[in-house]
């Protein structure tokens, strides 16, 4: 569903990425870890859109997207969670699924709620009244609107509280389970290990290995040391 080939990218004449090539199946999950400043984000700016790639292939669904603009890459079925969150502090709840909400698809805003029904009872809540667990299930909620095919997660439980960290892990798993292909991007081997069918390592950029989840699931310290190995 996903594919990415030699994927080479960076700002301001820099480079981040140099050649990153990965494969996510329909309805898997894949974890990429890695330290602060190995190129996570940057890779996920690369595939929605966000940031043109210099070089390499972005296809969904054997589609090329490559250096499409962001709205485009989302009409082409590709949907974000961004790191941070981003929802509009003034914002409702429910304002923020009538302005996600396109009107088609499988996904309504009474569907999200059902996945997520922390958020039902915080319809009339402002983006700045709920807390980042709640503000978290709302970008998801946001996202998943767009009726994705293939979602994109910036470190999406940065900054949360364990018990909402593992709620997030339940709902990228159901999703996997429901057909969905996710890309997740994360410092935390844990959560990776937890949720993830496969897993790469990123280091500067490269990518320096590859495990399938039921391996680092069986024996955690393997990715442990892994991310030890790379450590700047």
């Amino acid at each position: 569903m996903l594919e990415l080939s030699g994927l080479t990218a960076g700002y301001d004449g820099g480079t981040v990425l140099h050649g990153v090539g990965l494969s996510v199946p329909e309805g898997t999950v894949h974890a990429v870890v890695g330290h602060n400043g190995a190129g996570k984000s940057t890779l996920v700016h690369a595939v929605a859109g966000l940031l043109a790639p210099a070089s390499g292939t972005v296809l969904v669904d054997g589609a090329d997207v490559t250096g499409r603009p962001a709205h485009r890459v989302a009409r082409a079925g590709v949907g974000l969670v961004p790191q941070g969150r981003r929802v509009f502090a003034g914002l409702t709840v429910n304002e923020h699924l009538r302005l996600s909400y396109r009107g088609k698809g499988d996904w309504t805003p009474d569907r999200v709620l059902g996945l997520l029904p922390g958020l039902a009872g915080r319809r009339g809540h402002r983006g700045a009244q709920l807390s980042g667990g709640e503000q978290q299930m709302l970008a998801l909620a946001r996202a998943l609107l767009g009726a994705p095919r293939v979602l994109l997660l910036d470190e999406p439980t940065e900054g949360l509280a364990p018990v909402v960290v593992r709620r997030v892990r339940e709902v990228v798993v159901t999703l996997a389970g429901e057909g969905m292909t996710l890309l997740l991007v994360s410092p935390s081997p844990g959560f990776a290990a937890a949720c993830a069918d496969e897993v790469s390592v990123l280091t500067a950029g490269r990518v320096t290995g590859r495990f399938s989840g039921p391996e680092v699931r069986a024996d955690p310290e393997r990715l442990r040391e892994a991310l030890a190995l790379t450590r700047p």
